[in-house]
């Protein structure tokens, strides 16, 4: 298959360090645009990159005929504007977590999605990691037992309040940024919804975003995740998949290197240091170029969308519930 031309919005960190780069080294993805508020912000993402086209508007790069799918890694709070431009531009998007602010949002993008034949997904690269997918087929196995509990903690230390993180103005706070992942694989691994879900949150009381969050949502069949999210604590990443007769444990679970081994283990619990457990190696991948390249076959038709918008909104649905029971400080159902 030709490959597919890609527009990036903005020059945000994560798309110069991490997914323009990656589509460039994918088999079916071609980065053919970059766009900033400024043309010499664009100009120079662009020569550093090797990208063949700068502009100095996103309306420039969405006119652009020969770009197929936009990427939108824009602060939280322009997701939906500049997804729905797109779409109204004739494109397919990509668009990093969160997808929108609230499911009222998402719900909005996934009409304009159906309504322009385009597709929309969100960037849960970790999905297409062969980890994740390695951790679901073992969870679904029987070798652990009956998956019961679902076990994870996502940290960092960020309190710079000129940081869109740190920005209420613009989407901030740890549930979107982080949270949403330990939501969006708890749902991947117990394939179901949450029924109800209670959150604590802790506010920064000078930048008024979450900063510490921990939450537990109840699944059918008597299944619960409990994950605490923070961003000013000391760096962590960690999940946990318990089962009546064993544990799988996933080491670096999000941000796993592309240039190293990743590593999971699973323990029968026949005692407590480790007599039972199997070390499992997964060959170095970028879970980026995976993504772009999954996104890129499906808008070839090559394969169907395996996560496509409709789960954007099921996600967003369970975040709005923990909002909601912030508020309420209760159980609330998405």
């Amino acid at each position: 298959m030709d490959k597919v031309k890609w527009g990036v919005l903005s020059t945000a960190k994560i798309g110069l360090s991490q997914v323009v780069p990656a589509l460039q080294a994918s088999e079916h993805a071609t980065v053919a645009a970059i766009a900033s508020r400024g043309q010499g912000a664009a100009q120079a993402a662009a020569v550093s990159l090797g990208i063949p086209k700068a502009y100095g508007s996103y309306e420039e790069l969405l006119a652009d005929p020969e770009i197929e799918v936009v990427y939108n890694p824009l602060p939280n709070h322009l997701h939906l504007t500049w997804s729905l431009k797109a779409l109204e531009a004739g494109k397919h998007v990509l668009c990093e977590k969160p997808l929108t602010l609230d499911a009222g949002e998402a719900a909005k993008l996934a009409e304009a999605s159906s309504r322009a034949g385009r597709l929309v997904a969100e960037a849960f690269m970790v999905r297409h990691h062969p980890q994740w997918r390695l951790v679901k087929e073992i969870a679904g196995s029987g070798r652990i037992g009956e998956v019961r509990a679902v076990q994870t903690v996502f940290s960092y230390f960020n309190s710079d309040p000129s940081n869109i993180r740190n920005r209420a103005d613009m989407g901030g706070g740890g549930l979107y940024d982080i949270g949403c992942y330990a939501i969006n694989t708890a749902r991947y691994l117990l394939d179901g919804e949450p029924e109800r879900v209670m959150g604590l949150f802790d506010t920064d009381p000078a930048l008024g975003v979450d900063r510490l969050i921990s939450g537990i949502a109840a699944f059918p069949g008597h299944r619960h995740l409990s994950f605490t999210c923070a961003t000013q604590l000391s760096p962590c990443q960690h999940v946990r998949v318990l089962g009546t007769r064993g544990r799988i444990e996933v080491a670096v679970p999000f941000n796993a290197p592309s240039g190293a081994p990743t590593h999971i283990a699973v323990d029968d619990g026949r005692d407590l240091v480790g007599g039972g457990r199997e070390e499992i190696e997964i060959a170095p991948c970028d879970q980026y170029t995976l993504q772009g390249d999954a996104f890129s076959r499906a808008v070839r038709g090559e394969e169907p969308l395996e996560w496509g918008i409709a789960d954007a909104v099921l996600n967003m649905r369970v975040i709005d519930a923990f909002f909601r029971s912030a508020r309420s400080a209760g159980w609330e159902q998405p």
